[in-house]
């Protein structure tokens, strides 16, 4: 192991597809708009340089391959590694790593790290997976631009890349931000009919901590990096995750918990934080304390309904006629008042709403999303989500100040249902008690949660 070979070995595993050729394999660098040579030509020349002059004198030195690309319009790259390749397959064998399809998604980099003895190698293996998979679009930001954003972006459901790619990061004191796991209970949080949730991994860096103890092989990236910092204000320092502050908020039950696509140790468990995944997998830098408090109040922080489900009127009707526990409900029909709605969120951002006690019942600024999603016109939604929808309810509100829409409660506490304007939505109640008891730790792992299904004998001994 030397330097250049450790960054090539991050660059294959980040970016590397194996096919049945014997002569060449392929490195994707899924730059998108970033790379686009119609948005930015100065930028794809510049790619090209880096790919022809670094990339490939490291792969002919090493490897004794050599190097082309290829680039489309949108910006995705495609380096082409040709000759015999069997020295880069036995190195990767030698690693654990099997030649096959596209590497990161099963890759176990274990074997590799173990061999990266010092920081310089290290910052090497990591420059090569941020030349692949690290992601510097505009969009990469924590909320604002004040605090800019390098996201390792995985395909797949290969948690433990992940797991050991942020250990990996920790130990050359890089402290990842935030880590998006490809998991129902992060990538829908409120909705649990939502079936695309399935959108890979995202170990998220703050630039400035990248930039102290990262490193780029391309030129692109590096200046990309300085360009994106000059955005902020003032430079940020990461928080270790064991003393870091956590947000916890409600979420949604999903099916897809339990797809056995996940791996084993993941798999059926539900999950409150995206730091709670880090507990189950037992990493060192996990806050257990933290994540073991909110276990006493665990009814709080799950709805087996969704919290909110927007939709066309009959594919609503389809759900709840598809659910018993939905369809065998007396519903009572309620014209409601807008501005009422409105009056009543002002009042209390956080009241509960046609409930049975003071800490059950249907949360306001839910059901004010959904009236805004059924009274909007077409020209205020971008696909289901309304363009600002306390604007949309007191816009439509003020010009028709008897505007009701029609809200449908169910004789228990199953999901709420509001239709209008042939659109529909289903909101979750609140019903700690009841949910709790839904709950049981796995026998194999104190930290993760198990969730039974909800049955009508929950819902009515609780009345």
């Amino acid at each position: 192991m030397d330097t250049d070979k450790a960054y090539l070995l991050g660059l294959i595993i980040g970016g590397g597809v194996f096919g049945n050729a014997e002569d060449v394999f392929s490195i994707r660098l899924p730059y998108k708009k970033w790379g686009s040579y119609l948005e930015n030509p100065q930028r794809a020349g510049e790619i090209a340089g880096d790919i022809l002059r670094k990339v490939g004198q490291m792969f002919r030195a090493v490897y004794d391959l050599s190097v082309q690309y290829e680039t489309t319009p949108g910006g995705t790259w495609t380096i082409l590694c040709e000759g015999d390749t069997t020295a880069v397959k036995n190195d990767l064998m030698h690693y654990g790593i099997v030649c096959e399809g596209e590497l990161r998604g099963s890759a176990d980099i274990s074997q590799v790290v173990s061999e990266l003895v010092d920081d310089n190698l290290k910052r090497r293996f990591i420059a090569g997976l941020a030349d692949t998979i690290g992601s510097m679009a505009k969009s990469q930001r924590r909320f604002t631009d004040e605090h800019q954003i390098i996201s390792f972006e995985i395909k797949g459901y290969n948690f433990k890349f992940v797991c050991d790619l942020c250990r990996l990061l920790y130990s050359i004191n890089c402290i990842p931000d935030q880590v998006n796991w490809n998991h129902p209970n992060i990538h829908c949080t409120n909705d649990s009919y939502y079936a695309q949730w399935n959108k890979g991994f995202k170990l998220r860096i703050l630039l400035d901590q990248y930039a102290q103890f990262g490193a780029f092989a391309f030129r692109t990236k590096a200046e990309t990096s300085n360009e994106n910092r000059r955005l902020q204000r003032e430079t940020h320092a990461a928080e270790r995750c064991e003393t870091r502050d956590m947000h916890f908020t409600p979420s949604t039950v999903h099916p897809a918990e339990n797809d056995t696509r996940l791996p084993e140790l993941i798999r059926g468990g539900h999950y409150i934080h995206f730091r709670h995944f880090c507990t189950v997998m037992g990493c060192e830098h996990a806050p257990y304390c933290k994540i073991r408090e909110q276990f006493e109040h665990i009814g709080e922080l799950i709805n087996p309904f969704p919290i909110l489900h927007k939709d066309s009127y009959i594919q609503i009707e389809e759900i709840i006629q598809a659910d018993p526990l939905l369809s065998g409900r007396e519903y009572t029909s309620l014209n409601v008042n807008i501005g009422t709605l409105i009056d009543q969120y002002k009042e209390d951002k956080t009241a509960l709403l046609y409930g049975t006690t003071a800490n059950t019942g249907y949360p306001i600024a839910e059901i004010l999303q959904a009236v805004a999603y059924v009274i909007a016109n077409d020209d205020e939604l971008s696909g289901k989500r309304p363009k600002g929808y306390f604007q949309i309810v007191e816009r439509h509100s003020h010009d028709d100040a008897d505007l009701s829409v029609e809200i449908r409660k169910p004789d228990l506490l199953t999901p709420l249902v509001i239709v209008g304007n042939g659109r529909g939505a289903l909101i979750g109640a609140r019903n700690p008690n009841v949910y709790k008891r839904l709950v049981t730790n796995s026998p194999d792992n104190e930290y993760k949660l198990l969730v039974r299904q909800i049955t009508e004998e929950d819902l009515r001994d609780a009345r």
